[in-house]
């Protein structure tokens, strides 16, 4: 499969990074950017055809990732209408509806997507949704350029903002939890870069072991948690700080915002 990505900004590289690590080969790819010094490095940095030629990325495209903010959209997918059509057309715009893309694209095959930027180190998570005209075979080809960059879900789009709020702006959330955590290591005397690996590597693992085994959080935590011991004493200080309240807020306003992002 050729693979245009327009708008090869943090999240479009995350996606390139993460194919060419799955082995897709750089001759298959072909992104776009505005600016003169990011097409240089996008080219240098991944050997990739880098250039801000829309209309001549997309000519040979049999996948087109469209990456863009959600305003560019709105004028650039009908600048290139008639160059997407029957194309099969994977909009990652935060906000934007099937039913807008519809709008903007009536001839082309479209599925709204929603990855993240761990799609970099192939840990990503993309959630997908058929809209007008896609197929199953267009569907299997999504879930196969987004599997190779980590996991993919299908949903429904009305799911989508959620999705954004969650999984979009979630390593944003995840950072912070990490940087925290880290933080409170340095605090009881642990070298910086140490307290950082122990954080960042138990959060991992704690991930790998919930969808490895499939178990409820509550159960996982509980194995953890001895009567009497440092676990829930450390516990019942988050639940003092609302942090459970504070994280699910967080997800709500993201989404609220979300709502709006391609109005």
């Amino acid at each position: 499969m050729q693979i245009t990505i327009l708008g090869c900004g943090s999240l479009g590289e995350a996606l390139l990074g993460g194919l060419l690590d799955s082995g897709v080969a750089p001759g298959a790819l072909r992104v776009t950017a505005r600016r003169r010094e990011r097409i240089a490095a996008l080219a240098a940095r991944h050997g990739v055809d880098a250039s801000n030629d829309n209309r001549a990325a997309v000519s040979t495209a049999d996948i087109v990732l469209l990456a863009v903010k959600p305003a560019t959209a709105a004028t650039l997918c009908p600048e290139l209408a008639d160059a997407l059509t029957d194309k099969l057309v994977v909009s990652a715009c935060a906000g934007v509806r099937l039913e807008r893309l519809a709008e903007w694209l009536p001839r082309s095959r479209l599925i709204r997507a929603m990855p993240n930027t761990p799609a970099r180190v192939r840990a990503g998570m993309t959630v997908i949704a058929p809209g007008p005209g896609a197929t199953a075979t267009d569907l299997a080809a999504a879930q196969q350029v987004f599997t190779a960059v980590g996991r993919c879900l299908e949903l429904e789009e009305k799911h989508m903002d959620a999705v954004t709020g969650l999984s979009g702006s979630g390593p944003a959330f995840a950072f912070v939890v990490l940087e925290a955590l880290a933080d409170g290591g340095v605090m009881m005397g642990l070298p910086r870069d140490a307290a950082l690996e122990l954080a960042a590597q138990t959060l991992l693992g704690s991930a790998q072991l919930l969808l490895a085994e499939g178990r409820h959080p509550a159960a996982l935590k509980d194995d953890v948690t001895t009567p009497a011991g440092c676990t829930i004493a450390g516990l019942l200080t988050l639940e003092d700080g609302g942090i459970r309240s504070v994280l699910a807020r967080a997800i709500q306003e993201a989404t609220k915002v979300a709502r709006g992002l391609g109005d």
